[in-house]
Formats: structure tokens, C-alpha cells, sequence
């Protein structure tokens, strides 16, 4: 992973498996997301936190469900939170499912809901006992609890490093894992002073993640 040049090295912490962070960025800075399993990413306007990342501007402003380098994440005021300036994953990232949480484990598991692999099958524990505690709402409300920031009103993440394939007639969604040797990033820019929270995804089923922020 050869990453591209950028200020001093503000922040450099590391997301163990099922936990979550959250961490101030300023206009003009770079955060860096790090590793090769799911991180849910969310992101708020740090002066004003009832602004926050929303899915559907993000896409419908820029045409297109999948977002990469050159693509920004939208607030639901319309406003520019963070531009991909890079990104070294070999997949898609998902911005169409939102975050797991201990009951959506618990709901799979029972075959209330789904969580379908690429290629047949679907990803489930086998025992109850071997159900995670919790999940990224858990981690994301743990992370952003200093903040004074509800869980009710934490959005629909950026699912990054989540590759998701869709069905274009019939609207259906996978997952599918792409294995990988070393850790990728995405890099982002600040477009305003945001507040930003990452959770190392239980069903990613990988290693640790990593969160840096660079200087302008």
C-alpha cells in the first residue's frame, strides 16, 4: 500500500475488531480509512451536528450508487461534507444498506431478515452463542455518545470497503468478500469542520482498522 503524499500526521488510531471511534476533521484536512473489511463511516457538520451524511443526496446528487475518487459525501442539507481525493480498494462501497446492530444479527440468524453472499448462501452464524454483543449502531452511538448525538440519529453509513453488487431489473443486493494480502485506504478531504465516526464492522469479519488525519 504506497499511500499519496500529504501534511503532518495529525491522528493515527487503530479500530479493533467490533468497536467504533469518532474523531474531529477540519476544512481542508484528510482522513484516512485503512484496512480490507467493513468500516461504516459516518460523517456530521461539526458546527452544526443535526446536519449529517445522508445517503440518498449523495447519490441522487451525483447520479450514480457507488462512490470512488472524485465523488463527495452529501449532507441532507445539500451541503459537501468530505471528497474521495483516493481510493486504493479493488471493489465498490456500499451506500445502500445501513448499519447492523445486535437485533439485525439476531433477525438474520432467526431468518427474519437476510444478508445474502455473491454466489449463493447467506452469511450466518450457526449457534446463537456465536452471535456478536452488538454492532456498528452500537459502536457508532458508543463513539459519538461525547457529542451528545442520539442513536436515532446517527444515518445510513458509507459502507467502505462493503462490496455490494445489485441486480439491475430486480433491485436485489449481495455481498461479496474480496480477499486481500494488505490493508487499502480511502482518502477523503474535508470540505467543512466535520465530526466523523468509524466502526470496524463485526460482519466484515476481518482485522483491525485504522483512522488517520492528516494536515492540510
Amino acid at each position: 500500500m504506497t499511500a499519496s503524499p500529504v501534511g503532518k500526521l495529525l491522528v493515527d488510531d487503530f479500530i479493533p475488531f467490533n468497536s467504533g471511534l469518532a474523531h474531529t476533521v477540519r476544512a481542508g484536512q484528510f482522513v484516512r480509512v485503512i484496512g480490507r473489511s467493513t468500516a461504516d463511516f459516518v460523517a456530521f457538520n461539526l458546527d452544526n451536528l443535526s446536519e449529517r451524511f445522508d445517503q440518498a443526496r449523495t447519490k441522487s446528487n451525483q447520479s450514480k450508487l457507488f462512490m470512488s475518487t472524485g465523488d463527495v459525501l452529501v449532507s441532507k442539507s445539500n451541503n459537501n461534507l468530505l471528497t474521495i481525493v483516493e481510493d486504493t480498494w479493488p471493489g465498490r462501497h456500499d451506500l445502500q444498506r445501513g448499519m447492523c446492530s445486535r437485533k439485525r444479527i439476531e433477525m438474520v440468524f432467526n431468518g427474519q431478515a437476510t444478508r445474502d453472499r455473491w454466489g449463493g448462501g447467506q452469511q450466518v452464524e450457526e449457534r446463537w452463542e456465536d452471535l456478536p454483543s452488538h454492532g456498528c449502531w452500537e459502536n457508532l452511538t458508543e463513539a459519538l455518545k461525547d457529542w451528545g448525538i442520539d442513536a436515532d440519529d446517527i444515518p445510513a453509513p458509507f459502507n467502505i470497503f462493503q462490496n455490494t453488487r445489485i441486480d439491475g431489473e430486480t433491485g436485489r443486493m449481495w455481498w461479496e468478500a474480496i480477499p486481500l494480502d494488505e490493508d487499502v485506504y480511502v482518502q477523503m478531504r474535508a470540505e467543512m469542520d466535520c465530526l466523523i465516526a468509524t466502526s470496524n464492522c463485526p460482519g466484515g469479519r476481518g482485522p483491525t482498522s485504522r483512522v488517520q488525519v492528516y494536515d492540510r
